[in-house]
């Protein structure tokens, strides 16, 4: 096929996609270029050889770390591995945005979507350049969609919106909301904020809609250049009289389930074994059309019940389940919280560690790092069940990256809390919104742990049912069953000031912006009802930190002394590691966090670092330790690994004609610094007094003697220079060592040298 391009202005810059020239056997591939960030998306499908039951979409996405000129840190592993958890939720937010354009009857055929990341510009972020791309790859090709569909990232800064900020502009913006939408309805939302305000979140997500109008012209501009053959469907023919006799059977068997699956009492199990039995009651023909009208029975019970003004668990529709929480449960954790909203229970872990445990994380883009990490697990028992135990699900790690993005806003600082923090969400029970239940749990426990978390956040799950744009009920805490029979889930995290984490998936193309302002006007009600009850267990973060936790203390030095305190080869930063049993950590920009689990192991670390980095001033006053003692004084260790001298004639007003008689090694005594010379050497003095100096040099000046002989050193001597030993005629003494014979020994006065006399330059 000929390559066809289609290209548009979009936040300043060219978006273009082309088609027709690369990957040409799969359905549908688009390479999207935005910047010089440049993404290809394939997708292709193939038929099945059974029904799954349901629609069998995957979405993978890869990030090759060429794309930014960048070859793997590992040694021995250079190939790309397991996708990271970052590509994960790139991925899943595609998939989120496509699936619910795919018809109903379109199940015989298996979908695949791989997006491969070719080129990173560091500012033009990949994940919007592949969700467009996808858009239009699988609008190109022959399977069956209800697209296009645009996706827009929206920025936030001093009250302006901006479509697709750059990487650098994020970094400062208030908001970073992804929004994904057809020209009539909104079927995707990931954001996270600093506290906005609902009215902010939703001019950003209006904002959104209308933008996104330009991709998806752009993507049909495409489509009409490709003209491509869809698929046709057929729709299955209504069997009356089977559905009729379904019915019959059921009429009482689907309201007892719908009652008793909607507090978790029964689970699926019985809804497997119900239609099951439904289906043995006919022919083998009709047992697979008979499961079928069954899920549709059941489904639209639900969906009536709902509308007509009841919940399946007899809730008002903006009702929340019973709510209890719990804090400090565990007792060797640094923070623990147990949070239950009708039968989902979390418990959460906060677990405090030095600022060298951080994550690093490897991109095309580069290496970053975050402090602060939140992970979720919701093994099989919490519903129920059996299944896989080990690495976690895609699910899990969407989970915990939500109820992370919640949380992130009202961290402290590292300067005003130097900490790495993991929590941790362990899913005990659950029946809808297991990920709100992470965010009220994680605020508890860390609280518990005293973080000083700047407020408290808390989390609800919206649902919706819809009928059309006059007849729909939004839900508040829905349960499972609502989540997976209704239109909605719509997930809302924040404080009492504002949104700080939001998460979309729909259902329906029905959801319009007046539902969804409805929607969050209910979730803000819910969430500070939530607020009041976790308040009423704790209501401030605790005042320090467990006694298990480690204790962290930031220096600060200077960058130049950065080698001093490492050491050649880190030999001196071990020892002191070794000696006090503090975990020493220094940042480029000479901040030194020093972490111990006890006050003494702090304290002495904070010791070893502050003597080796501290640069003594002239004045300054220091308990040191005698180490050295010689005849003309002593040396006198004042901060680790820093001596001076202490001069005889520093020692007392008194002469002291031998340091010995007033000093041994390993006494302790104050000392002050005098000066320190050209050469960085410090000269102490034992007379604390500076008023001391000008005696002393009062009296040199009167030629008493101050110390040394019997004569004294400071007499006075009209023209004799101290500094200089010998006359000019005099001859210069040099060491000729290779001269003297073996063995034979110098005069008194030259050991082992022989002179030269400089005026007639002979030996």
């Amino acid at each position: 096929m000929k390559k066809i391009e289609k290209s548009i202005e979009l936040g300043g810059r060219k978006l273009v996609l082309s088609t027709g020239d690369l990957a040409a056997q799969a359905d549908g591939a688009v390479l999207a270029t935005y910047g010089e960030t440049v993404v290809l998306a394939t997708v292709t499908a193939q038929p099945m050889a059974a029904d799954l039951g349901y629609f069998p979409l995957s979405v993978e996405y890869q990030e090759k770390l060429y794309a930014g000129g960048r070859i793997k840190g590992s040694r021995w592993v250079k190939r790309e591995g397991r996708p990271t958890d970052e590509e994960i939720l790139s991925a899943r937010l595609i998939d989120r945005a496509i699936r619910p354009l795919f018809p109903k009857e379109y199940s015989k055929e298996e979908v695949q979507v791989i997006l491969t990341v070719l080129s990173v510009d560091m500012e033009n972020i990949p994940d919007i350049v592949a969700a467009i791309a996808t858009s239009a790859a699988i609008s190109i090709s022959r399977i069956p969609w209800n697209g296009p569909v645009g996706t827009l990232r929206v920025g936030l800064k001093e009250g302006k919106n901006i479509t697709n900020p750059l990487e650098s502009e994020l970094e400062t913006s208030d908001m970073d909301l992804i929004v994904s939408t057809t020209k009539d309805a909104i079927v995707m939302i990931e954001s996270g904020a600093k506290q906005v305000t609902e009215d902010t979140m939703l001019s950003g997500i209006e904002y959104a809609q209308k933008e996104c109008t330009k991709v998806i012209n752009l993507i049909n501009d495409l489509v009409d250049a490709v003209k491509p053959q869809k698929v046709s469907l057929e729709k299955e023919k209504v069997n009356k009289d089977l559905q009729k006799k379904v019915k019959e059977l059921t009429k009482d068997t689907v309201k007892n389930l719908i009652s008793q699956m909607a507090t978790k009492e029964s689970g699926y199990s019985v809804y497997d074994e119900t239609k099951k039995a439904v289906a043995s009651s006919f022919s083998e023909e009709e047992k697979s059309l008979a499961g079928k009208i069954f899920e549709e029975l059941f489904k639209d019970e639900i969906r009536n019940l709902i509308l007509s003004g009841k919940r399946p668990d007899g809730r008002k529709t903006d009702e929340i389940r019973p709510l209890s929480a719990k804090v400090g449960v565990l007792p060797r954790t640094h923070g623990s919280a147990i949070f239950q909203r009708g039968q989902t229970q979390a418990l959460t872990i906060a677990t405090l560690g030095a600022p060298s445990l951080e994550q690093f994380l490897e991109s095309a883009t580069g290496e970053e790092t975050k402090s602060y990490i939140h992970h979720y697990a919701m093994p099989p028992f919490s519903t129920g069940e059996t299944g896989r135990v080990g690495f976690p699900s895609r699910r899990e790690i969407g989970h915990g990256a939500l109820a992370e993005r919640a949380l992130v806003p009202v961290i402290p600082s590292d300067n005003d809390f130097p900490y790495t923090i993991r929590v941790v969400t362990e899913v005990l029970s659950s029946n809808g919104s297991t990920s709100m239940a992470s965010v009220c749990g994680s605020t508890l426990a860390l609280m518990d742990a005293g973080v000083p978390i700047l407020d408290p956040i808390a989390g609800i799950a919206m649902g919706l049912v819809v009928e059309n744009e006059k007849k729909f009920t939004v839900l508040t805490d829905i349960v499972g069953l609502e989540d997976g029979n209704g239109d909605m889930d719509f997930k809302v995290a924040g404080s009492k000031k504002g949104i700080t984490a939001l998460q979309l998936d729909v259902k329906t193309l029905s959801l319009s912006l007046p539902i969804l302002s409805n929607a969050l006007t209910e979730a803000k009600k819910a969430r500070l009802k939530i607020l009041d009850v976790m308040a009423l267990v704790i209501d401030k973060p605790r005042e320090s930190v467990s006694t298990y936790a480690p204790k962290i203390k930031i220096i600060r030095i200077d960058p130049e002394k950065i080698g001093e305190l490492i050491g050649p080869g880190g030999k001196t930063i071990r020892k002191i590691v070794a000696e006090t049993g503090a975990q020493i950590d220094v940042d480029e920009d000479g901040t030194v966090y020093v972490s111990a689990t006890s006050a003494d192991e702090l304290k002495a670390g904070m010791e070893r670092v502050e003597g080796i980095t501290k640069v003594p001033v002239a004045g300054e006053i220091y308990e040191g330790t005698v180490k050295r003692l010689q005849p003309f004084g002593a040396f006198v260790e004042i901060l680790p690994g820093k001596e001076g001298l202490v001069h005889v004639s520093d020692m007392s007003e008194d002469y002291v004609k031998d340091p010995a008689d007033i000093l041994s090694l390993g006494d302790k005594v104050q000392v002050r610094v005098k000066e320190i010379d050209e050469l960085g050497r410090l000269n102490l003095s034992m007379m604390l007094d500076p008023a001391f100096d000008a005696r002393k040099e009062e009296r040199r000046k009167e030629g008493v003697r101050t110390e040394g002989g019997p004569r004294g050193r400071f007499e006075k001597r009209t023209g004799y220079d101290q500094n200089r030993r010998f006359d000019a005629g005099r001859p210069r003494f040099e060491r000729r060592d290779s001269a003297m014979p073996a063995g034979r020994r110098g005069g008194p006065h030259f050991p082992k040298s022989r002179y030269i006399d400089e005026n007639k330059k002979k030996y």
